[in-house]
């Protein structure tokens, strides 16, 4: 009897093993699961939504206008924001009458939001040149986010990674693209 005890607790503790393998360098290095507290990205995000981001793409490719993603506060590095990457290093963004224009090379671009924004004017009055390594991200509800136009620019090593899936609530369940300007 007590040998067939320590096969069963061996054969369990293989198991829990193995699975510890797999699971703990998918989950620390490759995704990771989030979940999104108030409204700062209504009506996109809502806030109980368990989201999965991946935290490898970034290592291979520069972040894209437009892809929503997870980064540290620049307040509190252990609190992690969830917002929209709005500029890129090196362009100039101007927040003027509402609208959001990006200069990049020079040229002025109005950034057309229509795909996920319902309310398409942005407040604030700013001007700002982004460094190499800084990014301008905006939450998608404009009116209640607390974002770069209050934090500043958002530093490319704070930038944890890229929302990719909302797997709850599982009537909503999703796959995150970003949008095409």
């Amino acid at each position: 009897m007590t040998k067939k005890f320590f096969t069963f607790v061996w054969e369990v503790a293989k198991i829990i093993i193995i699975a510890a393998v797999i699971v703990i360098p998918i989950r620390y290095f490759l995704f990771q699961p989030f979940f999104v507290r108030g409204q700062s990205m209504d009506p996109n995000f809502e806030n109980g939504d368990y989201l999965i981001i991946d935290e490898i793409t970034y290592r291979f490719r520069a972040p894209q206008r437009g892809e929503v993603i997870v980064f540290k506060s620049p307040q509190d590095p252990s609190q992690r924001f969830i917002k929209r990457i709005i500029g890129l290093p090196g362009e100039t963004i101007e927040i003027k009458d509402g609208k959001v224009i990006i200069y990049t090379k020079g040229e002025p671009q109005v950034l057309d939001e229509s795909d996920y924004l319902s309310d398409l004017l942005t407040g604030g009055n700013i001007h700002i040149t982004l460094a190499e390594d800084e990014y301008f991200v905006l939450g998608d509800n404009r009116p209640f986010s607390f974002d770069s136009r209050r934090f500043g620019v958002l530093p490319e090593e704070d930038i944890t990674g890229r929302v990719i899936f909302r797997a709850w609530p599982f009537v909503s369940a999703t796959k995150f693209e970003a949008p095409i300007y």
